[in-house]
């Protein structure tokens, strides 16, 4: 193998390890309880939050007692659960394992792309020329509701709960919105968890105002902030329409992850 292809893979090895500990293992969240046994990471939120095992611990030899044990726990909640499987964690058999106990995949499974941003091109830190423009408080999530509304469709009031208490919390949450026609029209966010990684999500844009630029300015515009503040890592699970976008501006695939969401029968 090639010195410099080898050299890529030790590095992409040691950077899933980082990952692993920060953003799966010691990773915490203020709606959610964090309880560590020797066979998961679960994460347990209040009623009706959607619970999840962040990490599995378990060989393949013990896969399916733990997740019938995990099943047994999570049952009696009476709240919607799912299992987070990761491409790199040499468990061969989990999927199946799942799928055999009423486990549903997501539709879209998320490429985990990383980029370092010490490294990263100037030009990646060009200040937008879309109107952007920062949410500071709970009261202005309203326009980050009504895109995810008319894109996704449902009610997203949860962003009221989740994003609202979050705002709250000094430094751990970054809201942006891209306006025009004096209206929101593409959103934004950034955690900024204990660590090395900044984590980006939402990305999300009006059909109508897609193609002009403005999920780049909002990205440039948080990888601004990520180096201001000092972390060397920004990470986005990116679904098939914005993981060719992230991946133009320099973010290389670490893994791909998959939401196993449990169906009762």
């Amino acid at each position: 193998m090639p010195s410099a292809r080898k050299a890529n893979i030790m590095n992409k090895d040691r950077l899933l390890v980082r990952y692993d500990k920060d953003l799966r293992l010691r990773v915490m969240y203020p709606e959610a309880r964090r309880e560590i046994t020797g066979d998961v990471v679960r994460f347990i939120r209040k009623a009706p939050g959607m619970n999840f095992i962040s990490f599995t611990f378990a060989t393949e030899p013990r896969l399916e007692r733990v997740i019938g044990s995990e099943l047994d726990y999570f049952t009696p909640m009476n709240q919607p659960f799912t299992w987070k499987v990761y491409d790199h964690d040499w468990l061969p058999g989990l999927k199946t394992k799942l799928e055999a106990r009423n486990f549903i995949p997501d539709d879209d499974p998320a490429a985990v792309m990383a980029l370092d941003v010490n490294e990263a091109p100037e030009r990646l830190f060009q200040p937008a020329e879309a109107d952007i423009r920062r949410i500071a408080e709970p009261e202005g999530l309203g326009g980050v509701i009504a895109v995810l509304d008319e894109v996704y469709g449902g009610h997203n009031t949860w962003v009221n709960d989740r994003l609202g208490m979050h705002l709250k919390i000094p430094g751990y949450l970054s809201v942006y919105a891209a306006y025009a026609d004096d209206k929101p029209v593409s959103i934004a966010w950034t955690y900024f968890p204990a660590g090395r990684f900044a984590t980006l999500f939402g990305g999300t844009t009006l059909a109508e105002y897609r193609g002009r630029g403005l999920y780049t300015s909002l990205l440039f515009t948080r990888l601004r902030e990520i180096r201001a503040r000092g972390y060397p890592f920004a990470i986005v699970e990116a679904g098939a329409m914005s993981k060719p976008i992230v991946e133009k501006h320099g973010f290389k695939r670490l893994t791909t992850v998959w939401d196993y969401e449990w169906k009762r029968n």
